[in-house]
């Protein structure tokens, strides 16, 4: 739903009110917005003479303490240390405040006070204080106004994904990702650490899965001809996490009182595995892919193979204490099941109906060892797919359907509904928008899901624990990139899971959040932020209009290697774009930049029906016609100066002169769609010059 100008001219007015001065910045700048906030009389100011107190006997107190100290550090605002005194921040453990997560935070004309019954409300409780610290810059005093903050969050679970099977991020980043989460009250990490394209754990007992599982060669002539000195081959991409390098990033994320939930894929998007360990598939495959997409390659159902994933499970457990181990389930394509003669007497043996079933078999099986350990099964929603496991939690993230159905069989669930949580959606449609998913996702668009479904029954609504956002880097290859992929719509997540549902105002969480993205920069964190078209007559991708809407994707280029590579916008299966209303009644010559990319994607039967039209010549050609994308071309740039160009290459031919203006139709004529070809950026030219 989109907002009136009104609306628009009041969180300006918000956002003015913000910058006016401390005793009045802080209540517009709390994010998440507070269960309750009451002004009250006087105030009080905050300086580096201000002690941070807690007793010397309440733990938790003092851990509180001491991150709140190091959070204002860590973010260079006032600096201030543990201490005793009047006039002071003090901590207090206090049993009657009810939830592990509830907090009070008093500002009064003598101090301040932040009590809990729990230590991580008295974290939320110093986040909170941090930010009313920090609404404005600098390092100096701020004076508070006095007021009552009692606050707990609407929901349990407020996750964020972020998936480091497909490209590995850094323990450093990791860590840097914690605390931007811990600084918007998230509580839940998921780690996507198993995948068809890469294994991230290590796992002792099993050295190969990152011997060889952890390591591929990227997609591409770019890469293949990347060769190592040392060995004569590609290079490989990848890596892993030692089990020392997992068990400090755990430690970290619970003292901001974050749980990690791992995810180890099953019984799919498990290439990596079976890469590594053959005997765990139903049939060989090459190597870890460096494809994206949907995989046919699944483990099978031997007793043998279920002795290796209870090892891994076990192995697992002892890393991350979390209540919750996520098995994946989804997107498990069947075929090869439906081939294997073990497979298939095992169903008959069974007595099941269906290789839907016996998916449910596979996964009750891993539920049943989890739960022996003392562990809950979580699973992506094709787990309830031939029948969910008796007592396992969903995480639904193809829409609310399975969140309904999860929650009316008596079951726990998640939401996490595409494409709104999906943060590998871009954030606008800008030219300098980071690679991924071509649907636009805006803040805007987060913000205004509920994750309560309203279709669900009052007994019913319990179930619903809470929303998790999903990062998956198939197309977000750096650090910088996921940063910008986030931020700042993990700040409207955050919201959605903590606030009141009764104080969800876009115009007051605008306020706020130009308040808390200048937060961000205190912590380092560079968040997305529109960035204005190059300067010039060139048009890219992004500005042009594909010609449908079935897989596009904003897609880097494979080339070069090292250095900055171009961005594509393409509709991979109707490579076609269209410029409407281009003047064409004088002379001009057509420039367009165009690139080739290798086609890594394992999208099923719906490759068969991509379809060009047949070349002219052996390499193919760029056609350009007029006025609808048949007929005869107006323009034919040959791609032969470009074919052995791993990166782009530019084109030029001459246009007609038409009158009046006319929609122009870009596609591509070639005998195989790997590569596939796509506009980089398209220009004009007249015997002038650039019009």
């Amino acid at each position: 739903m989109r907002r009136s100008i009104g609306d628009a001219i009041r969180a300006a007015c918000l956002a003015l009110a913000v910058m006016a001065g401390p005793l009045h910045a802080e209540p517009a700048s709390l994010l998440p917005r507070p269960l309750s906030d009451r002004p009250a009389d006087g105030s009080f100011t905050v300086s580096a003479a201000t002690p941070v107190v807690a007793d010397a006997h309440d733990k938790a107190a003092q851990e509180a303490a001491h991150r709140f100290t190091a959070l204002l550090a860590d973010s260079g605002a006032v600096a201030l240390k543990d201490g005793a005194g009047a006039n002071a921040i003090r901590f207090v453990t206090d049993k009657k405040i009810a939830g592990d997560e509830a907090y009070r935070l008093a500002v009064t004309p003598q101090g301040i006070t932040i009590s809990a019954s729990h230590p991580a409300g008295l974290f939320y409780g110093a986040v909170s204080l941090w930010q009313l610290l920090t609404a404005e810059p600098g390092a100096g005093p701020v004076t508070l106004a006095a007021r009552i903050i009692d606050d707990k969050p609407r929901f349990a679970w407020r996750g964020l994904l972020l998936d480091s099977a497909r490209h590995v991020q850094s323990t450093t980043y990791i860590k840097h990702f914690l605390d931007w989460m811990a600084a918007l009250k998230f509580n839940v990490f998921h780690w996507h650490l198993t995948d068809d394209e890469g294994w991230r754990i290590e796992i002792k007992r099993y050295p190969l899965l990152t011997g060889i599982g952890a390591w591929r060669v990227p997609a591409g002539p770019a890469a293949a001809a990347n060769i190592d000195p040392a060995t004569g081959k590609p290079k490989l991409y990848g890596g892993f996490y030692s089990q020392d390098e997992i068990r400090d990033i755990v430690a970290y994320a619970a003292a901001r009182h974050i749980t990690i939930l791992p995810e180890i894929d099953m019984p799919g998007h498990a290439t990596a595995a079976i890469a590594a360990y053959p005997a765990l598939g139903t049939q060989p495959v090459p190597g870890v892919s460096a494809d994206w997409g949907q995989f046919y390659n699944l483990y099978n159902v031997d007793d043998s193979t279920f002795t290796f994933l209870e090892n891994v499970l076990t192995e697992v457990m002892a890393l991350f204490p979390g209540q919750y181990i996520h098995v994946g389930g989804d997107e498990v394509l069947k075929d090869q099941w439906k081939a294997s003669p073990a497979a298939q007497a095992k169903m008959k043996a069974l007595g099941l109906k269906d290789e839907d079933a016996l998916q449910s078999w596979f996964i009750a099986r891993i539920e049943k060892f989890l739960e022996a350990h003392g562990r809950h099964l979580i699973g992506w929603d094709e787990i309830l797919e031939g029948g969910i496991a008796p007592h396992a939690t969903v995480m639904s993230w193809r829409g609310i359907d399975g969140a309904l159905a999860a929650a009316r069989q008596g079951h726990d669930t998640v939401l996490s509904p595409w494409p709104l949580l999906y943060f590998d959606n871009r954030q606008g449609s800008g030219v300098g928008e980071p690679p991924g998913r071509g649907k636009v996702v805006s803040i805007e668009d987060v913000y205004d899901f509920d994750p309560m479904p309203p279709a669900l029954a009052p007994n019913e609504r319990h179930h619903v624990l809470g929303l998790q956002a999903n990062t998956w880097t198939e197309h977000i290859r750096t650090e910088d990139r996921v940063t910008r992929m986030v931020f700042p719509r993990a700040a409207a997540v955050a919201e959605v899971g903590w606030s009141p549902a009764a104080s969800h105002d876009w115009g007051d969480f605008s306020a706020r959040l130009a308040v808390e993205r200048a937060r961000y920069a205190r912590l380092g964190l560079a968040d997305d932020k529109p960035v204005p078209p190059p300067a010039g007559t060139r048009l890219y991708s992004q500005q042009l209009k594909t010609c449908s809407d079935k897989l596009v994707i904003s897609l880097e280029d494979d080339a070069p290697v090292d250095g900055q590579r171009a961005v594509f916008l393409i509709d991979l299966e109707n490579p076609c774009w269209t410029l409407p209303q281009a003047d064409l009644s004088s002379g001009k010559t057509l420039v367009a930049d165009i690139g080739q990319v290798p086609f890594n994607f394992q999208i099923g039967p719906a490759r068969d029906e991509i379809h060009l039209k047949k070349p002219r010549t052996p390499e193919g050609e760029l056609e350009v016609r007029a006025d609808g994308c048949d007929g005869e071309p107006i323009a034919v740039l040959p791609l032969a100066p470009a074919a052995g160009n791993f990166a782009t290459t530019t084109l030029r031919s001459a246009l007609p002169a038409l009158p009046g203006r006319h929609d122009l139709c870009f596609t591509f004529t070639g005998t195989s769609i790997d590569p596939i070809w796509a506009i980089n950026w398209i220009d004009f030219e007249t015997a002038q010059g650039k019009p």
